[in-house]
This record gives structure tokens, C-alpha cells and sequence, in this order.
């Protein structure tokens, strides 16, 4: 599965999704994208999924009509997300029929 992690998303989360390719906004050069420029960019390029901090993104965007999958995490914190990496493995491998999941994270 194609994985981008957008700004928020810290990048050593790529080590906990070793079957997946995972690439950063900003290694694609998206920095400056925000929401539906990036979400279309992502799915323009082919990626299956899209992993998020922004918590606003499901209020702000249409995502009735993506093709993409979203995984939203509730911090930017990367020893809070370390600690759930499993669970965060676990909901990239059911965004095949869950298209949106929100991890709330301790």
C-alpha cells in the first residue's frame, strides 16, 4: 500500500509500517499543499493512503467523494504515537473497507 504522511505526521512512524511504502508531503515536495490540494495531489500520484494530524480535515473536506483513505491522529507527539504503533498498523490495514479512522491517542 501507498502511505503519504502529511506535515503533521512525524516521519519515524514510516519504521512501524515496514510492508508499506511510505513517503512524506515534503519528500514529494507538497509542503505548501493544504487539504483538498493535497488530498488530490495524493490520489492524482496513486497513493491508497493518506495518515493526518489535522483533526479539522473530516469538517473541512468533502471526503464522500475521495478515493482515498484517511487515518487521522489525534497528536503530532511522537512519543505518544510510538507508544500506540500498533494500533496504528492495525487501522492501515482496515482502511481497505474503513475509509476514514481516527486513532485517539493518550
Amino acid at each position: 500500500m501507498r502511505v503519504l504522511f502529511d506535515q503533521g505526521t512525524p516521519a519515524p512512524l514510516r519504521q512501524g509500517l515496514p510492508l508499506h511504502t511510505v513517503e512524506t508531503a515534503h519528500e514529494r515536495g507538497w509542503a505548501t499543499l493544504r487539504n483538498g490540494d493535497l488530498l488530490q495531489a495524493a490520489e492524482n500520484a496513486g497513493f491508497d493512503l493518506m495518515i493526518t494530524t489535522d483533526q479539522k480535515l473530516r469538517y473541512q473536506q468533502n471526503l464522500a467523494e475521495r478515493h482515498i483513505a484517511i487515518i487521522v491522529l489525534s497528536t503530532t507527539s511522537w512519543p505518544r504515537i510510538r507508544a500506540v504503533t500498533d494500533a496504528v498498523a492495525s487501522a492501515v490495514a482496515r482502511c481497505a473497507t474503513e475509509r476514514f479512522i481516527e486513532i485517539s491517542i493518550p
